[in-house]
């Protein structure tokens, strides 16, 4: 009898085939379980939550683990069909895709990629040392949602709350007349001083309220403090030169000076020409501006506003007549140069206070002394954080000093 050879060779191929099959299927890992999807709290609706239980696979240890990591994956919300839409329009079904992956040993994972108000199906995959996958473990669905509050930052609100609840007291007792205290700015403190000094030798004060326009916070704060130097000036009689750098700043400190005068009681010291525009060319002014003074040679020269390259240039300049000169900017890389050249300098947010330092309005004093209560407590908060840090290091097992540094550090944080 003739065996068909093609047909038996054909046998044994697909019994190798099904039995190689089946020692594949069974060196697959097992798929995590319990998997568990949940919107993220306390955040803008851009991030879902998933935790699982391991694989049976997971032991834990790299050397024995059938599992070597998770792979996860999420499919967006099927579109909403519109009535009487063609079906040819409508867009397939999306597909899952990977969204990340995570060690053996882990349960959680985090999904920081969500639009908000999306529905996702996430799955998860274990994947064996050699490469294997398993199969897609019960899908978990979660929305990411929006939460107006961030529970977690609670304290910043009770803070936030005793500032402002010190700045309204201490405006309503500013306004009742109760005298609040300040701590003293030498800067500002010596402007009388240098006006005085002008006064007795003669020669007049010159003040530049900085080279930018009036859409700036410091050319407006300059102004504020060039009212203040103007009223002095007035009363004590003296000269006062104010070059500028904008036309809108000439308008405006000229109206500025001529207020001054009459608060001082003496609007005929008032003089239109003492306040005039120069260049807008940033070098071509300061080259102007020393020229004034060396032709004037000012007693007391002040510097309030917006500087950049010219503050030096101005400032030696000034150094060079014998000025008393006092400067105050907003622009910490100019701030070294007023400190080297300069006999006084208001540094970072004194040149925003100096308006109600010299004015003791009763709001811009009570807003003062609120917002230094909100900085004593943060100062507070930081030097106490400290102490229990170093306290937490020597006391390695105390649960309550533990305890208060997550606290300390959760308000701060």
């Amino acid at each position: 009898m003739k065996t068909d050879r093609p047909f038996l060779v054909s046998v044994i191929a697909v019994l190798i085939g099904l039995l190689t099959a089946d020692c594949c299927s069974a060196a697959a890992p097992q798929p995590p379980s319990n998997v568990v999807a949940n919107d993220r709290p306390n955040d803008p609706g851009q991030a879902i939550d998933l935790e699982w239980q391991l694989s049976p696979g997971d032991t834990g240890n790299r050397e024995s683990t059938a599992v070597l990591r998770y792979r996860i994956q999420r499919m967006p919300g099927l579109p909403k069909a519109e009535e009487n839409q063609d079906a040819a329009k409508i867009p397939p079904p999306p597909e899952f895709e990977d969204v990340g992956d995570v060690a053996y040993s882990k349960t959680s994972f985090t999904d920081t990629r969500c639009e908000r108000g999306t529905t996702y199906a996430y799955r998860i995959l274990a994947v064996g040392p050699d490469g294997t996958v398993s199969k897609p473990s019960v899908e978990a669905t979660a929305t990411a949602v929006r939460q107006w509050f961030n529970r977690e930052k609670g304290w910043y609100a009770v803070l936030l709350g005793i500032v402002c609840a010190a700045i309204v007291g201490n405006i309503f007792w500013a306004r009742r007349g109760r005298a609040l205290w300040l701590r003293p700015i030498p800067a500002l403190s010596a402007i009388d001083e240098a006006i005085g000094r002008a006064t007795e030798m003669g020669r007049p004060c010159l003040f530049i309220p900085g080279i930018v326009d009036l859409d700036v916070m410091p050319t407006v704060a300059g102004l504020a403090v060039l009212g203040r130097v103007a009223q002095t000036v007035a009363e004590y009689d003296a000269e006062l030169i104010v070059p500028t750098a904008r036309s809108l700043v000439m308008t405006a400190a000229r109206e500025t000076v001529q207020a001054a005068s009459l608060a001082a009681g003496r609007p005929e010291s008032y003089q239109p020409e003492s306040v005039f525009y120069l260049t807008d060319e940033q070098f071509g002014f300061a080259s102007a501006v020393a020229g004034e003074m060396a032709r004037n040679r000012p007693a007391a020269c002040f510097y309030f506003g917006q500087f950049y390259a010219e503050s030096l240039f101005l400032a030696e300049t000034g150094q060079s007549v014998g000025a008393i000169q006092i400067a105050g900017t907003s622009e910490p890389s100019q701030l070294p140069f007023f400190v080297a050249a300069c006999d006084y300098t208001l540094i970072g947010e004194e040149f925003f206070a100096a308006s109600a330092y010299l004015s003791r309005e009763p709001q811009q004093l009570g807003s003062i002394v609120g917002q230094d209560l909100g900085k004593l407590l943060g100062v507070g908060l930081l030097a106490l954080g400290v102490a229990l840090v170093t306290v937490q290091q020597l006391l390695p097992d105390s649960t309550w000093i533990r305890s208060a540094n997550a606290f300390v550090q959760s308000v701060l944080s």
